[in-house]
């Protein structure tokens, strides 16, 4: 039983560490901007509400070298961060950020916030 018990917690400790190598490892040089998306970039629309993200947490390919644009709307102050890029964001309570950026490195990035500790979604750059 004991021996049971070690390995479970063996792997849920394996289990929370970061998505990729580069997780928490900041990006330089990477383009930032903010406004409204253009036609044909990777884009998502995500809304925060009562600690509840909508839609729920999810994937968004990119290929290498795209420019990604979120826009986030909460309804409370926060702050957005896209790991690896090292990318953020001030979120003000009920009005939409937009976020552009260049996915210059591949691997696998979340997108959270740091007051809430929400995921907000997972790029996935090939």
């Amino acid at each position: 039983m004991r021996r049971a018990v070690v390995l479970l917690a063996c792997v849920l400790v394996a289990g929370c560490g970061p998505i990729s190598e580069t997780h928490h490892k900041p990006g330089t040089g990477h383009e930032v901007a903010t406004g409204a998306p253009r036609p044909g970039e990777p884009s998502a629309e995500i809304t925060i509400a009562g600690g509840r993200v909508t839609p729920p947490p999810g994937w968004l390919e990119v290929r290498r070298g795209q420019t990604v644009s979120l826009t986030v709307t909460s309804d409370v102050a926060d702050e957005l961060h896209v790991h690896g890029f090292d990318v953020k964001q001030t979120l003000q309570p009920g009005k939409p950020s937009n976020i552009r950026f260049k996915a210059d490195m591949s691997g696998v990035f979340e997108v959270e916030t740091h007051g809430g500790k929400l995921v907000l979604i997972q790029l996935a750059v090939k």
